[in-house]
This record gives C-alpha cells, sequence and structure tokens, in this order.
C-alpha cells in the first residue's frame, strides 16, 4: 500500500524531529515548485529544517529533488581539435573584494580546461560576479545554452546568469527563505548550492568556502560543516567534489566594488595585482587543473607569460564585450584617512563591504540597479603600517550624498596598533575533500 502524503504530515514529521523518507522529500519539492503546497506550509518545514537539522541521506535527496524540478545541463559532449574536453569548476560562498572568478575562469581554461561559471548577482554586502563582469562595456550575462557549448568550444570558458529552467525549485525556495529567516541552515544552503552546481553538469568542483567578518557564515566551525556537506554531496552525485576554507575576515585584495575590481582583476592576469588575491587565484587554480587530470600545469606560469590574459580577452569579446574599453569611473571620490601612526592589525570585511553597499556597489533587494563606477580602494591591508592623516580608504561613488553613511561604516573597521602584528590569518586556512 503507497504512502499518503500530504504538507500538514510532511511538516509535522519533521517537526517532531523525524527522518523525512525520499517520498515525502519528492512530493512536497515537487508541489511547492507546481504551487501546489502553500508558501506558509513550506514556510513551516523550513522552519522546521532548520530547527531540526537533516542526515546525508535527506539533504542528498532534498539536492536530488531539487535538481529534478528541472533541466540538467550536459557538457560530456564538449570538444576541441578532435580532443574531449575536461570540464570543472569553481563556486564561492561569497565576501568582500571576492573578484576571484574573473581571472581564474580564463587562467584554468588556458589550459585546455572548459570552465562553465554560472554565476550570480551581489545581494547586500557580498558583490556579484555578473554586477563586476557588466561594468566592462557591451558586456551580457545571458546566453543561451547552445551559446554557452559554443563559446566552451571555441574559448573554453564562459561567465553568465543560469538560466530559469535549472532547478528552479530552489530559485522559488530561496526566495522563501530569504523572507523567512530559514537562509542560515548548513542543510539548506548546502543543497541550494548544489543542486545548481550538479544541475549544470560540470564535471569536476571547486568550492571556496569563505570564513571570517565578511563572509556568509562567519564561524569556521560551521562553515567547515558546510564544506564537508557540499563536498559529500557532490561525491554521492558523481561529482568530484573539492572545498578550501579560506580567509574573508579582511577583504580580498585593496577594492571592493564593481569597475574598480575588473581593474585589480585585469592587474592579476596582467601577472601582477595584490599577493593575496594571486595566492588564492593560483590555489583555487591548482585545485581545478587537478580535478581536470592535470595535476603538474603550472598555472603561475600562465598568468606571467600573457596566457591566460589572451584568454580573457577572447571571453570578454564573445560575450559583446570590449576588452579595450575604458571601464567606468565614479564622479566622485573621497578620502578616509588614518586617525593614529602604526600598523594595521584588522581590517574588518564586513565594514569594507557594507561602505562599498552604502557607495552604491550593492542592493538591497533583488532586482535594483547598482553603480558600475562605486567601490572602496584600500590604501593599506592588515600588517602595512599606515601614517596618521595618510589615506585609509578612497571612497567611490556617483551620489556624494552617500560619502557620510560609508564613512559610518568604516569607522572602527581598522585596527591599528604602534607594534606589526603576529597573528594575521593565512589566505588559505584548510582544505575539504571527500575520504
Amino acid at each position: 500500500m503507497s504512502e499518503i502524503i500530504h504538507a500538514t504530515s510532511v511538516i509535522a514529521t519533521k517537526r517532531d524531529g523525524a527522518e523525512l523518507t525520499t517520498a515525502q522529500i519528492d512530493w512536497i519539492v515537487d508541489a511547492y515548485t507546481r504551487g501546489d503546497v502553500a508558501p506558509e506550509q513550506m514556510s513551516a518545514l523550513l522552519m522546521a529544517i532548520v530547527l531540526r537539522g537533516m542526515d546525508r541521506r535527506e539533504i542528498g535527496d532534498w539536492t536530488r529533488a531539487m535538481i529534478d524540478s528541472g533541466t540538467r545541463m550536459d557538457f560530456s559532449g564538449l570538444h576541441r581539435n578532435g580532443m574531449a574536453l575536461p570540464t570543472v569548476d569553481k563556486h564561492s560562498t561569497g565576501g568582500v573584494g571576492d573578484k576571484i572568478t574573473l581571472p581564474l575562469a580564463p587562467l584554468v581554461a588556458s589550459f585546455g580546461v572548459a570552465v562553465p561559471q554560472l554565476s550570480g548577482r551581489g545581494l547586500g554586502h557580498t558583490g556579484g560576479t555578473l554586477d563586476k563582469l557588466e561594468s566592462i562595456p557591451g558586456w551580457r550575462a545571458d546566453l543561451s545554452t547552445a551559446q554557452m557549448v559554443a563559446q566552451l568550444s571555441r574559448v573554453g570558458a564562459v561567465i553568465c546568469a543560469a538560466g530559469a529552467d535549472l532547478a528552479p525549485a530552489d530559485r522559488k525556495l530561496y526566495a522563501l527563505r530569504d523572507v523567512t529567516g530559514t537562509v542560515e541552515s548548513v542543510p539548506l544552503i548546502a543543497s541550494s548550492i548544489m543542486s545548481k552546481k550538479i544541475a549544470e553538469g560540470t564535471g569536476a568542483l571547486v568550492l571556496d568556502v569563505k570564513v571570517g567578518s565578511g563572509a556568509f557564515l562567519p564561524d569556521e566551525a560551521v562553515a567547515r560543516r558546510l564544506a564537508e556537506t557540499m563536498v559529500s554531496l557532490g561525491a554521492d552525485a558523481g561529482v568530484p567534489t573539492t572545498a578550501l576554507l579560506t580567509d574573508m575576515d579582511s577583504p580580498l585584495g585593496l577594492t571592493a566594488g564593481n569597475a574598480v575590481e575588473v581593474v585589480e582583476s585585469l592587474e592579476v592576469l596582467a601577472g601582477g595585482g595584490p599577493a593575496d588575491v594571486v595566492e588564492l587565484t593560483l590555489a583555487l587554480a591548482r585545485e581545478m587543473l587537478d580535478a581536470a587530470g592535470l595535476p603538474d600545469a603550472d598555472p603561475a606560469a600562465a598568468l606571467s607569460d600573457g596566457t591566460a590574459m589572451d584568454t580573457w580577452r577572447e571571453m570578454i569579446t564573445a560575450q559583446g564585450g570590449d576588452p579595450d574599453a575604458p571601464l567606468p569611473r565614479a564622479r566622485h571620490t573621497d578620502d578616509v584617512t588614518a586617525t593614529t601612526t602604526g600598523y594595521v592589525r584588522r581590517l574588518d570585511a564586513r565594514a569594507v563591504g557594507d561602505a562599498a553597499w552604502l557607495l552604491g556597489a550593492g542592493r538591497s533587494r533583488p532586482g535594483e540597479s547598482v553603480q558600475a563606477g562605486a567601490g572602496v580602494v584600500l590604501h593599506a591591508k592588515p600588517g602595512d603600517r599606515v601614517s596618521a592623516g595618510a589615506p585609509l580608504y578612497t571612497l567611490h561613488t556617483d551620489a556624494p550624498a552617500r560619502f557620510d553613511g560609508a564613512r559610518r561604516a568604516l569607522e572602527n573597521a581598522a585596527v591599528i596598533v604602534p607594534e606589526p602584528p603576529s597573528d594575521t590569518r593565512p589566505v588559505v586556512l584548510d582544505r575539504v575533500r571527500f575520504e
């Protein structure tokens, strides 16, 4: 006799701390996506999951059900010069100044690996990869699957928006979680991220899980649990997955915004750029190349000899952008100076991200426009010496009325001490892989 399933029974099962069956999960995800389960009922279930949790089997079933709500992309037929192209993708949980995707995708692609990078837009203090790239004149984020496949075959790298038919259950569920206080749940975060990445059809996946004040999950123990959960979901789905836990207590690089981060990414592709951005780009590139079967590849050489830059130019041009066009610049700038002489011990990433958002680089709700030239340029990082009266930050915006709010956000962001700090955090904190 088949199990009779309805929304109330599913909610009560999880409310009482029991495991949801595979049949229950399949039914409720499908029914909610089709509109047969009311938002208030799904809200109750999501809160029960936040409070009661899910085991590995439940999370796997929830992830698969969201994948099955839409289409799966398939890049297994990608070829160039008669040779099959391995595919590998990277996902970051987001942070301040996290422009890594911009140099990373063309860098890895320059070794004959296909990088199908589906990215998003920023919300609040964390920036969005598509917002940064849309500051390049002519560049477009929306591509059809056929256009993606053609570009991957020809160029090797594509950075674009995910289509509406990719895990539509996740899109609908995320919008509900956002307004019901149910975002911060490891099972729900992990299944949200991995449903899209598995549905994307990549052959392997590398995760950049941020830890620190500017991260989505500031607590390292929780971030590690998320990384372990996502790595196991990838393994269970047949997608080899590795995660790096990386520092987001301080912003990445010296910029937070849109066009200002593109400028910094170009510096990295030209063989320069801030040391932390270069270090993380190379660490993730090595993981991706190893996952693609190229453990001996040297990504540092591809930055220094211009190979990665050549692929960047091809990638931008293929999506309608002009790689030689001047990038937008904010109409107004304002310096925030140091009040004392000493060494920067800490620079709060969240405060810098909030300042960039207040200047117009980010949005308060999906669909809002952003300023391409807005953002914060840093003049010192932890460990650097600063002098009283010298600039700590330069604020960029088209609306000078925004300066006061950004200044307030940065009031206590920098901790300056008399002696050089001895406890600066490494960029890469740990590596998580399936055992």
